[in-house]
């Protein structure tokens, strides 16, 4: 008896670090050549990043040659579009799939939180068709099922399910490519970031970001209400070099969608890096992002664009680094004496605005910091979902496993 119940709670400790590693879409994808088309995919449109930081999702998969139809006609932001379109905000295993009320459903997909669906364009037609097969089409009015369910690859309940279907899932709206050639300008100043449009463009930074597009570039775009906000310094007292390191800090020289600033931890090198600190860290509540410089933060307002390989987002605030706008901390006053303490001194390596009669903005506050603020952290998430370096296979915290396998070892120990 004492044995039947030491392996049930050697078992039971053992299933709460299964359930403490989140899924990896990549890995699971692997144990089956045949999707790896749609793996490499997933992994260059950064959707894999999208699907491993959400807790609930089914993946209609594509095998290689359901792929080559859609990679051979069509360039990576189309193809992006549409894979988006088979990523369900949903949980569906073949059981769920054969219960379905009335038969049928139009169930949300990823595509829809892009904001550029318009009526039905991001739902997905799952319908449960006589003979035992089940059928998958665009939610758009008039649109056919061309798919059908072939296979279950994975399902981690009620995380995550991976299902093979016969053919790709066509939007037809979705198939119109973004341009190429991005007007940047245009862009921002139809979304009502005038100033920035007007500042990169004058400084030269235009020409920068233009010449980083084909490689991978993410912008981060502050709109004109964010220029006038109390604490944001006079650029006019500026050098043009310190404008131009300004300007090369709100942008990355990678593709970077929302999925994957989610899931990034630590910092990120902006255009402006490599002299002094211009780096940025960001950090998710749920699906909001905030961007953290080291000097003030600021949260992602919107998505202007995202049309792979270049994604511009909208921020609420002017980011300021702290090469340029950073202070050393203040000594601190001695018991003895009323006077006020001296002014802090500009950091030896950070280069300051030559003549600016104003301070720099203050240093943030502990609430801002990217790693050890509660309210940084993803709504339902813990600690224990950091990711690797290199890759986005989560892992629990270290102390976690060795008081877990110590309570293992001891109940061990009481029976031997």
């Amino acid at each position: 008896m004492a044995s039947a119940k030491t392996t049930t709670v050697v078992f039971s400790v053992l299933a709460i670090f299964a359930v403490s590693y989140a899924h990896n879409i990549t890995e699971i994808l692997s144990s089956d050549p045949s999707l790896s088309q749609f793996s490499s995919f997933l992994t260059q449109t950064k959707l894999d990043d999208e699907i491993n930081s959400r807790q609930t999702i089914t993946v209609l998969a594509l095998d290689n040659a359901a792929m080559a139809t859609l990679t051979a006609k069509h360039p990576i932001s189309v193809v992006k579009n549409l894979l988006s379109l088979h990523i369900l905000l949903d949980y569906y295993d073949p059981k769920k799939l054969h219960s379905i009320d009335n038969g049928t459903v139009l169930t949300t997909t990823l595509y829809q939180t892009t904001g550029s669906a318009s009526s039905q364009e991001g739902s997905v037609n799952i319908t449960d068709l006589k003979g035992g097969s089940v059928g998958f089409g665009s939610g758009a009015p008039g649109s056919k099922l061309d798919s059908t369910y072939t296979k279950s690859v994975k399902q981690i309940p009620y995380n995550i399910s991976v299902l093979e279907i016969s053919a790709p899932i066509i939007a037809p709206a979705l198939l119109t490519a973004a341009s190429s050639d991005v007007n940047v300008t245009g862009v921002l100043e139809k979304a009502g970031c005038k100033t920035f449009a007007s500042l990169i463009s004058s400084s030269g930074v235009l020409k920068v970001y233009q010449s980083q597009m084909d490689k991978g570039i993410t912008i981060f775009a502050p709109n004109d209400e964010a220029f006038k906000a109390k604490g944001v310094p006079d650029l006019t007292k500026l050098s043009n070099a310190e404008i131009v390191s300004l300007l090369q800090f709100h942008a990355l020289s990678s593709y970077s969608p929302i999925g994957t600033l989610k899931t990034t931890k630590g910092s990120l090198p902006t255009l402006a890096s490599g002299v002094g600190k211009y780096d940025l860290s960001p950090s998710a509540a749920g699906d909001s992002v905030t961007l953290h410089t080291g000097v003030d933060s600021s949260r992602i307002a919107s998505t202007l664009l995202d049309a792979t390989p270049v994604v511009i987002y909208a921020v609420d605030n002017v980011l300021l680094p702290v090469a340029l706008f950073g202070m050393s901390p203040s000594p601190a006053p001695s018991p003895d004496s009323d006077s006020p303490s001296p002014a802090p001194a500009p950091e030896a390596d950070s280069p300051s605005p030559a003549g600016t009669p104003m301070s720099s903005p203050p240093a943030p506050s502990s609430s801002e910091s990217p790693a050890d603020s509660p309210a940084d952290s993803p709504a339902g998430t813990s600690a224990d979902e950091n990711t690797k370096n290199g890759g986005n296979e989560r892992r629990v915290p270290a102390m976690f496993i060795a008081v877990g396998l110590s309570v293992v070892s001891g109940v061990i120990s009481l029976v031997l």
